[in-house]
């Protein structure tokens, strides 16, 4: 899908909805592959299970990542072609004096309307990939816990020095800097996916 959509920009007029096309169905087949992976996951052995789903869920952010790409993608083209459109009418019209009637244009106000509803729609995209991605990540933290929860009570159990504990604990609070280290790099990639994709 990546290779296809970098063969979007070179397209010429013609192709490019043919490309377009193949893209979105190699998407709608990921998105029906990732709802199997989904039930097969569901059945993954307990100590299995919430790293399957972990997975699938990043898969599915960097698939819904793709349909936003496309989506922008086909609305610049759309409005590339809407100029052309209008810039073409424009060259061929012929212009005559004033009648006695008074027209009020209103085109430009109801494309900049139009263009205002599909940021809207675009920036309420962003937030709930966003939204889903703090999902995942409150999800992650919680696995986080428990799993450290579990491996503590397993190092008592097992008479672990405390020197092997500091270290676990150390890597914990390590984990956690990463953790906070991607929620800030996820933060900024959104940001420049507003800024310049929309």
């Amino acid at each position: 899908v990546q290779s296809y959509m970098g063969r979007l920009e070179t397209s010429d007029k013609e192709s490019v909805h043919l490309v377009e096309n193949e893209i979105q169905a190699r998407i709608d087949n990921i998105f029906s592959n990732l709802e199997r992976l989904e039930i097969l996951s569901s059945k993954e052995p307990p100590n299995k299970r919430q790293n399957a789903k972990l997975r699938v869920d990043q898969l599915k952010y960097d698939v819904q990542h793709l349909q936003t790409a496309l989506r922008n993608f086909q609305h610049r083209r759309y409005l590339r072609e809407q100029q052309e459109r209008q810039r073409e009418e424009l060259l061929a019209r012929t212009f005559t004096t004033n009648d006695s009637d008074t027209t009020i244009p209103i085109d430009e106000t109801l494309q900049f309307n139009e263009s205002l509803q599909s940021a809207h729609r675009g920036m309420d995209e962003l937030i709930g990939s966003g939204t889903n991605i703090l999902q995942g990540l409150r999800d992650q933290r919680v696995t986080l816990k428990g799993t450290h929860k579990k491996i503590l009570d397993v190092a008592n159990m097992l008479g672990l020095s405390n020197t092997v504990m500091r270290l676990i604990e150390k890597r914990a609070f390590q984990d956690k800097f990463l953790m906070l280290g991607g929620m800030a790099v996820t933060c900024l990639i959104m940001f420049l996916v507003v800024q310049y994709l929309t």
